[in-house]
């Protein structure tokens, strides 16, 4: 019992996704502080509100509405948001065209776009123009040959 435990824990993708989380709470940290430290100051500035922006708040009927916490925590949300993407979202998307570039240049297996044939229902490339169980003469499917890259027949 013990022992399947430990197998659980120390399977690969369970360390991966602690490390993330870990990773990520103290980078939510650091956008946090930095949100706190510069970006809210700075709005209290701008709003020409003394002290911290952060403890801004409206009142109706009695009711405190701490409205400056949120505004903080958006701010501290787009930024890490942003940072996010900037930082690993573009990165993979530029990887991943890459790796998509190099499938294009692969040469098309044009025996792999397949059809029944209509006259014994067997499987037959669909650039075929003649059943290779039936022998008999078909005409070639459009859509595989502009896959293969080959001209239609007049």
């Amino acid at each position: 019992m013990l022992s399947g435990f430990k197998d659980f824990i120390l399977r690969g993708n369970i360390v991966t996704m602690a490390v993330g989380l870990a990773v990520g709470s103290a980078f939510t940290a650091v956008v946090t502080g930095f949100s706190t430290a510069f970006i809210t100051p700075l709005i209290g500035l701008a709003t020409r509100s003394t002290g911290d922006f952060s403890a801004a708040t409206f009142s109706v009927d009695g009711v405190t509405f701490p409205y400056g916490k949120f505004v903080g925590a958006a701010i501290a949300f787009v930024i890490t948001a942003a940072v996010l993407y900037f930082v690993v979202v573009v990165p993979m998307m530029k990887v991943q065209a890459r790796f998509d570039r190099r499938d294009k240049d692969k040469p098309i297996d044009i025996k792999a776009a397949l059809r029944d044939c209509p006259r014994c229902y067997s499987q037959i490339p669909g650039i075929a123009t003649r059943c290779s169980h039936c022998t008999s003469e078909l005409e070639p499917d459009p859509k595989a040959l502009e896959l293969a890259g080959l001209p239609a027949p007049r």
